[in-house]
């Protein structure tokens, strides 16, 4: 089916899950002959790829929704489509709600765009969110890079986390098979992308629904296994992964990112909280002890990497000394950088429905305080770059300096440096670190002798 004259906009909020997603679909419309458009006022079809991790992320949805809604009015032949977590969370409420809506699609059915875009070509106002066995991805997606890439190994989440929405709006765990993971890696060297990062809800959790156990016991394909099947695969320089879980990563993970060149020294390993109450009453399934030892285990093995992590703070009952018990985690292990974000109740989570919630006055106050030591912690740690020779691969333009390229080091620092993004897009270059910031670096190139396509981070 062919919409020739049909122009399309997406808009994606939250996770790099969704992200993906998006690019999956715009893929799928860009198959079926639609035209991308960057403004959603020139579009003829809209898609919000939604996110419910937070209550603010939900409400600007409704808000964008609003505004295309009162368009419809004036130009009936607009689509309107709501996919992801809030589709999948809301389903037949949001045409309730909305009733301008064409399409509501939850995560599992973003790989059937087309067949229920075509649904509502004909006619029909679409809602899909009931629980399917994913569809390997065929699709070639409309990727937002040209140099980095997502690649979904696993779907879904089987966690049962007090707070955390996901396992409702994403489903049960479905691990891609390794065969279809190394055929896709393929296809993007073959295309010139230079790093791809492996993304699952839980991708610690990888494998362990696919059949086979080794002589040992263990099963026969965990991300460990992926990372040495996959870790060749010719034209991709860099491998990144994400997120993990604490409960489930392995010494034999560490050493395999030690041991394999092409694996970058990065761990996104969120912690959620630094007290070992508060974790208990999370769902999350370790203690703060635990967590101390994996990232020991990790500098043992990397003492240069870098470590990432998520943190809650105003948890249901959290205490003024469980929330400290987070600062000193925090100031004791000095993260390169951590995502931080208040408790905001979500629904269907148990803990939204607790007595002991906090007031929003006691979550900000908490979230400033966090910050502020993140800061100072994430500046303590770029200090060590200060001097050093990194190499940088390069993704873009600065959008504040155009003689400036921007890219990110194999420990995911944002560095920034002269140069020309014409010769440079997708190289990895040599840097001197001159500045460091917080967040970010900037260099200078080494002699361009020196410049092009490395075989390790």
């Amino acid at each position: 089916m062919t919409q020739l004259h049909r122009r399309y906009h997406i808009t994606t909020f939250g996770c790099q899950m969704n992200k993906a997603d998006s690019e999956r679909m715009a893929g799928i419309l860009d198959k079926m002959g639609l035209e991308h458009s960057d403004d959603p006022n020139c579009a003829d079809v809209i898609l919000y790829n939604t996110c419910t991790i937070r209550d603010n992320a939900e409400q600007k949805v409704y808000s964008y929704l609003g505004r295309q809604a009162k368009r419809k009015h004036e130009y009936p032949n607009l689509t309107l489509i709501v996919s992801g977590c809030v589709a999948q969370q809301e389903g037949e409420q949001l045409l309730r709600r909305v009733p301008e809506l064409d399409l509501v699609m939850g995560p599992q059915h973003a790989n059937r765009l087309e067949d229920l875009l075509t649904q509502v070509f004909d006619g029909n106002q679409v809602v899909a969110t009931e629980p399917i066995h994913i569809i390997e991805d065929i699709t070639k997606p409309r990727r937002d890079s040209a140099v980095t890439a997502w690649v979904n190994v696993i779907y879904g989440c089987n966690e049962r986390c007090t707070y955390c929405v996901v396992p409702n709006v994403r489903g049960t765990e479905q691990s891609r098979t390794p065969e279809a993971i190394r055929a896709e890696m393929e296809m993007l060297g073959e295309q010139g992308y230079t790093e791809v990062t492996l993304l699952g809800q839980n991708i610690d959790a990888y494998g362990r629904d696919l059949p086979g156990v080794t002589a040992e016991g263990r099963h026969k394909n965990t991300l460990t296994d992926l990372l040495y099947f996959v870790h060749d695969v010719p034209g991709i320089e860099r491998i990144r992964f994400a997120t993990s879980h604490p409960r489930y990563f392995t010494e034999r993970l560490i050493c395999a990112c030690k041991e394999l060149p092409k694996v970058c020294e990065h761990f996104h390993i969120p912690f959620q909280s630094g007290d070992n109450d508060v974790l208990k009453a999370m769902g999350r399934g370790y203690t703060q002890q635990k967590y101390y030892r994996i990232i020991d285990k990790i500098r043992t093995y990397m003492p240069d990497a870098s470590i990432s992590a998520d943190a809650i703070v105003g948890f249901p009952g959290e205490t003024e000394e469980q929330f400290e018990n987070t600062l000193q985690l925090v100031d004791e292990i000095g993260f390169d950088q951590l995502n931080t974000a208040a408790y905001s109740p979500r629904p269907g989570t148990p803990a939204a429905l607790w007595e002991n919630q906090l007031s929003e006055e006691v979550k900000r106050d908490r979230l400033q305080r966090l910050n502020h030591l993140v800061s100072i912690k994430a500046a303590e740690r770029s200090e060590r770059y200060l001097g050093r020779i990194e190499e940088v691969l390069v993704e873009d333009c600065n959008p504040k300096d155009p003689s400036q390229v921007m890219g990110r080091t194999q420990g995911n620092r944002l560095t920034f440096f002269a140069g020309d993004i014409e010769a440079l897009k997708g190289k990895i270059v040599k840097v001197k670190i001159t500045e460091a910031r917080a967040f970010s670096l900037t260099g200078e190139a080494l002699a361009m002798a020196a410049i092009g396509s490395s075989s390790k981070c």
